[in-house]
């Protein structure tokens, strides 16, 4: 990636020891991605094939629908197929006939792995493979694992988009590829910002539409626009694909950064990037200045939940004035993330994978005055007197480019206001 010289830390997280811990972690499972997956694959369905906790999850993350029918369900393991005293193959079969049947317009059919179904060996790869050869051409049957037994919960997304790029179509043509899945509204601002500079053929992954699915080839570059799609940059770039490494389109910024790596990428010059960019990048500015008002000088410290830790730390500690503590994720994988870690100062500890017990010691000793946190840690350390911000929040919330940058702050900033206020009536 082409990026100003000026911008790069002079001694940056990104060669920073990586303090590794395996240990008991508190996350939710891969399952919690469907609930925005669903909304945004129009004609896909998404099959857990699991127990009834898993379809309470479900239920419960999407809170009820009352105007149209979801496009997600829950196959349920019985104690019977638990205990193998029943085919669980042919009462996967019998649903997925059923549920066909009863919905005509499913041309995409996810077959989502959970932890039952994975402690039973059910093999989910071999049944889509079955059920692809029985409903064809109507309805493409995939699978993936949304299993909380080795992943978070932001890798759903990653293993669901993964499982499609094998079966999209090929193409010579010279086209960028967006990946992941943002808001509408906030995906239409990435292309419109694009299109401006005259860059195009734009596809994007998912599409609403398994009939607009994007091709893939030679000629594709691409951008991720989630930092938690290691597994679909690995299998698009298998299909021949080249990925555009920058930082995550966070704030000012990364939004900057971002849009200047594919812009070099298609040959776009100074004056039409800076024609188009000058105008959101000065309202995103006022607007981060503003809204980061309560976080300037403010020390945070990020537990390893959603997979954005790191580019939102560099949003935090370049753009909000912020003195990050501990920055954990998940997962690092420094080809994603990479160009966020170059940005941020040295100091901070870069921690991956949890064990849940030694972190929370550091953060009792630390006292920052933020944590990041899964809701489950959450109400705890609220409890003990901590200012918290629940991780999850910050994936289902529209915050990418220009237009969400104060509102990205601001979710930063809120807890850190409310605590303010707390005190001020407690004072009085």
């Amino acid at each position: 990636m082409n990026q100003p010289a000026n911008v790069l830390a002079a001694t940056s997280c990104r060669d920073t020891p990586i303090l590794k811990e395996r240990g008991q972690r508190e996350v939710f499972c891969g399952l919690t991605g469907i609930i925005w997956l669903h909304r945004k694959m129009q004609d896909a369905f998404f099959l857990v094939v699991g127990s009834r906790t898993c379809a309470h999850l479900l239920q419960s993350a999407a809170g009820v629908m009352i105007f149209a029918e979801p496009r997600f369900g829950t196959a349920i393991l019985e104690e019977t197929d638990l205990a193998g005293l029943a085919d669980a193959n042919e009462e996967l079969d019998r649903e997925v006939g059923r549920l066909l049947s009863r919905r005509p317009d499913i041309k995409q059919l996810f077959l989502v792995g959970s932890c039952p179904s994975e402690v039973i060996k059910l093999d989910l790869a071999r049944a889509a493979q079955r059920l692809t050869k029985l409903h064809a051409p109507h309805v493409r049957v995939l699978n993936y694992s949304g299993s909380g037994i080795e992943t978070t919960f932001t890798q759903g997304e990653d293993a669901c988009l993964a499982s499609m790029v094998p079966v999209l179509p090929g193409t010579e043509d010279r086209e960028l590829l967006l990946v992941g899945a943002l808001p509408d509204v906030v995906e239409d601002q990435a292309v419109s910002l694009l299109g401006k500079m005259g860059i195009g053929p734009i596809r994007v992954l998912p599409a609403p539409r398994s009939a607009q699915a994007p091709g893939v080839g030679p000629n594709t570059v691409f951008a991720c626009l989630q930092p938690f799609l290691g597994d679909t940059a690995a299998a698009l770039e298998r299909r021949g694909a080249r990925m555009i490494e920058a930082p995550f389109p966070f704030g000012e910024e990364g939004t900057t950064l971002w849009l200047r790596a594919i812009a070099n990428e298609f040959g776009v010059d100074d004056p039409t990037f800076e024609a188009v960019t000058a105008a959101p990048r000065a309202r995103a500015r006022t607007a981060i200045a503003n809204a980061s008002e309560h976080l300037r000088g403010k020390t945070v410290f990020f537990m390893p939940d959603s997979q954005l830790e790191i580019p939102l730390a560099r949003f935090l500690t370049r753009e909000c004035g912020m003195e990050a503590i501990e920055i954990g994720q998940p997962f690092i994988h420094k080809g994603l993330v990479g160009p966020d870690l170059d940005l941020i100062p040295a100091g901070p500890t870069i921690s991956e994978g949890q064990d849940v017990d030694r972190q929370l010691d550091r953060v009792r000793a630390a006292r920052p005055d933020l944590t990041v946190c899964g809701l489950g840690l959450a109400n705890p350390l609220e409890a003990e007197g901590l200012t918290t911000k629940w991780a999850i929040e910050l994936v289902f919330t529209p915050v990418h480019f220009y237009d969400q940058a104060g509102d990205l702050a601001g979710l930063f900033s809120r807890p850190l206001r409310r605590r303010a206020l707390l005190k001020l009536e407690a004072a009085e």
